[in-house]
């Protein structure tokens, strides 16, 4: 019988906060049952297991941060949006390190593929990427280059990997202002295939 007090939804935002306070690898059952002071298996109630919990865990915060993103770039277009939809990623990747993890593990398409939060990011992401001009493939290989940048720089940032002295905002703002001019001049390719959610 579930606990009193516990449910999916609240114990999905307590793994959030967890993984902020001790990293996306602290985030377990038993680390989240200690959290509310009861045992591993009064929560399988509400989570079927660890992996069930993360996949849960990863489209929280892949939701809460296209939110995020999304109010950042309503109303912009082209290289004020693309600017507006970078500063948003970074700022919620190095301000909730342990949470952005989360969005980087792999999930299973099929369980994922209409999700809400699936379909916010891609109407968001592919939505300013239209301002381009941009079609599929291009699209998906636009975004494909935008969050291997993104998430390679505000890795290593986060990690203290730019020793140079050159200060780091202004190598961000260059790098986004370098996308800007490759989206703007992109090698449009034939219409075709591509898949969203890359």
């Amino acid at each position: 019988m579930p606990r009193a007090g516990l449910s999916t939804d609240r114990l999905v935002a307590a793994a959030a906060e967890l993984a902020d306070e001790v990293g996306f690898e602290g985030v377990t059952v038993s680390a989240l049952a200690r959290r509310f002071g009861v045992k591993d298996a009064s929560l399988y109630s509400h989570v079927r297991s660890l992996q069930d919990l993360r996949t849960r865990l990863a489209l929280f915060v892949g939701g809460e941060m296209i939110d995020r993103i999304a109010v950042a770039v309503a109303g912009l277009a082209g290289r004020d949006a693309l600017i507006a939809f970078a500063g948003a990623y970074r700022e919620y990747a190095l301000r909730h390190p342990g949470r952005y993890a989360a969005t980087q593990i792999r999930i299973d398409p099929s369980v994922v593929a209409d999700t809400p939060e699936m379909r916010r990011t891609a109407e968001v992401t592919y939505g300013m990427l239209r301002g381009y001009g941009l079609d599929e493939p291009d699209l998906t290989d636009a975004v494909r280059l935008l969050r291997s940048t993104f998430h390679g720089y505000c890795l290593l940032e986060a990690g203290g990997g730019f020793g140079a002295p050159r200060e780091v905002q202004r190598s961000w703002d260059k790098a986004v202002d370098a996308l800007h001019t490759a989206l703007a001049h992109w090698p449009r390719e034939a219409r075709g295939g591509g898949a969203h959610g890359d």
